[in-house]
C-alpha cells in the first residue's frame, strides 16, 4: 500500500473513534466503512515485471480504450489509452527502464477520462524517458487527472534513471493514462483489452530500435 492510504484510513479512523465516544456506534460505522475503502483504493501489489530486450510495459492498471498513430511535434508516434476506473489499482509505474529527460505538469479540466478530449484538456503529468545504450529509444507517459481525480503524485526528478516497472506515483480516483510509443514499436494489446501496471507488455520495440 502507498502511504496516502494509511493518511485516509488513520484520519478516518480517528473520526470513527471520536464518533463512537461521543455519540453512538452506527454514526461511527460511516468512517470506518470509508477507511476500509481507502485502505483497499491505495494498494500496492506486488508485480513480475517481464525482462527482455525492448519491451514496454504499461504504466497502470485499467482498459486499454484506443490504439492509435498520431502526429506529434516530434514526429509520428503511436498512442496507447488505458482508463482506470476507481476499482482499478491507482499507482503507476515505468513504462520502461532509462532516464527521465522530461517532466511537465499540465493545468487543465477535469472531463470523464473516457472523454478523448481529456488527453489534451485534462489536468496532467506527461513524463518521457530514454532507454540506455545504443539505439536508445523514447517513450512518454502521461498521468492524467479524470472526472473525481483531484491529484497527481509523481515522486522521480528530472535525470532519476529508472527501472523497468519501478513505482512512480498515482493518481487519486478515476483516471487515464496515455503513452506515447515511437511508430516503430510494435503494438501486442489492442482495444478492449485489460492490463496491469508494470506486469502486462504493451509493446516491444525492434532489435534496431528506433530511428532517429
Amino acid at each position: 500500500m502507498v502511504r496516502d492510504g494509511y493518511f485516509y484510513g488513520a484520519g478516518l479512523l480517528v473520526a470513527a473513534a471520536l464518533l463512537f465516544w461521543l455519540t453512538s456506534w452506527p454514526l461511527a460505522l460511516v468512517p470506518v466503512l470509508l477507511a476500509a475503502f481507502f485502505l483497499w483504493f491505495f494498494r500496492n501489489p506486488s508485480r513480475t515485471i517481464p525482462t527482455g530486450p525492448g519491451l514496454i510495459v504499461s504504466p497502470g492498471d485499467g482498459l486499454v480504450t484506443e490504439t492509435v498513430r498520431l502526429e506529434t511535434p516530434d514526429g509520428p508516434r503511436q498512442r496507447i489509452s488505458i482508463f482506470l476506473s476507481v476499482f482499478d489499482v491507482h499507482v503507476n509505474r515505468s513504462p520502461i527502464a532509462g532516464t527521465i529527460i522530461d517532466v511537465r505538469y499540465q493545468k487543465g479540466l477535469y472531463l470523464n477520462a473516457m472523454n478523448p478530449s481529456s488527453a489534451d484538456k485534462n489536468e496532467q503529468n506527461i513524463v518521457t524517458v530514454r532507454s540506455d545504450g545504443p539505439g536508445g529509444y523514447e517513450v512518454t507517459f502521461k498521468q492524467i487527472a479524470g472526472l473525481l481525480a483531484r491529484r497527481i503524485v509523481f515522486e522521480p526528478r528530472l535525470g532519476d534513471k529508472l527501472g523497468r516497472g519501478e513505482l512512480v506515483g498515482l493518481i487519486k480516483f478515476g483516471s487515464r493514462v496515455d503513452v506515447l510509443l515511437p511508430v516503430e514499436a510494435e503494438l501486442l494489446v489492442k482495444k478492449g483489452v485489460r492490463v496491469k501496471g508494470g506486469s502486462s507488455v504493451l509493446a516491444a520495440m525492434p532489435a534496431g530500435g528506433a530511428r532517429s
